[in-house]
């Protein structure tokens, strides 16, 4: 019978070391990783001048996150409200976000831009996930690397590349579609 037990009880001793995980993982986050975040982000933030600001988010216990944001702004576009009243449009300006999950391990993700009213925002990108011990300070210049080169991109929106989308889930015609639609018409 033990013989048959076997896949069994290496189930269950996997099973326990992954509850075992989660509370190691959610101990580091408290004791330090929270704070190494913070801090590798802040001074990430001042040296490369990029001009975000590092928040926490700490409504559910064991979700907690770390956030660089780079805030909200008018986007330059309004409605006439009424005579001499403008109703602006909000911009977000995107964020790179370090959030616990339910298993104590830590998704990084890139929120994209997006003006408020307008369209809808892309889905969040995840970078990867990581258990606390791997998050290494080469990590955290990677992912803001990506962080600015994803908001650029999504910035910098035109038609020179046909797989480039806009940030708004809009659906325009790529220039391949243009031309397609006028070799048909010829």
């Amino acid at each position: 019978m033990d013989a048959q037990l076997f896949n069994l009880k290496r189930k269950v001793s996997q099973y326990k070391e992954a509850l075992e995980n989660t509370l190691a993982y959610r101990k580091a986050w408290n004791e330090h990783l929270k704070k190494r975040i913070i801090e590798t982000l802040e001074r990430f933030n001042k040296e490369s001048e990029l001009g975000g600001k590092i928040e926490t988010v700490e409504e559910m216990e064991n979700l907690h996150a770390v956030v660089l944001t780079l805030g909200d702004i008018k986007s330059g576009m309004y409605t006439e409200v009424a005579d001499k009243i403008q109703r602006h449009l909000i911009k977000n300006n995107g964020s790179l976000v370090y959030q616990q999950l339910f298993n104590g391990k830590v998704v990084v993700l890139i929120n994209y831009p997006f003006i408020e009213n307008y369209g809808s925002p892309n889905p969040p990108k995840t970078i990867a996930i990581y258990r606390p011990e791997e998050l290494t300070e080469p990590f955290f210049l990677r992912h803001m690397e990506e962080f600015v080169a994803e908001i650029t991109k999504w910035e910098d929106y035109d038609d020179d590349e046909p797989t480039k989308r806009i940030g708004y889930n809009m659906n325009f015609a790529s220039p391949v579609d243009a031309s397609i639609r006028d070799e048909n018409a010829e």
